[in-house]
């Protein structure tokens, strides 16, 4: 599976992404620095309606978002990975605790802790096919 996109479009796609991948609830974004990842994290948390300040938690590690589904509250984890030397250090963070958690999650660079991921993990290739165009997709590990 996987989707074109472009800035202009992203909102679309996110939706369609939301609609195809309900059944999971860790995602893990595969792509090189500059590829999109946040931005389509973004577009993915917009879709979901989230009214908290969205940003990159890069230093952070995890930022967490809370939406409305229905009438139930529900949190979206976001976390990256990329300051993260060791898995270990992963763990320390408290990133396998959101991981095995009932949430969603929104994982950039996985590659760092490629032990500590369920086995139902939605993985999503982000490419550049262009200065504006992106291929998204879906493919196993």
């Amino acid at each position: 599976m996987e989707w074109l996109t472009t800035i202009d479009n992203l909102e679309k796609t996110a939706a369609l992404f939301w609609e195809a991948l309900k059944k999971y609830r860790v995602f893990v974004f595969h792509g090189e620095m500059g590829a999109g990842k946040t931005t389509f994290i973004h577009a993915l948390c917009a879709h979901k309606k989230i009214k908290d300040a969205f940003s990159s938690p890069t230093f952070s590690l995890i930022n967490e978002y809370r939406y409305v589904d229905g009438e139930e509250e529900k949190i979206i984890y976001h976390m990256d990975l990329y300051r993260v030397k060791t898995e270990e250090e992963a763990v320390q963070a408290g990133i396998e605790d959101c991981l095995f958690s009932k949430h969603i999650c929104l994982v950039e660079w996985p590659e760092k802790i490629p032990h500590l991921l369920p086995d139902e993990t939605c993985h999503a290739f982000i490419e550049i096919t262009g200065p504006e165009t992106r291929r998204i997709r879906i493919a196993d590990k």
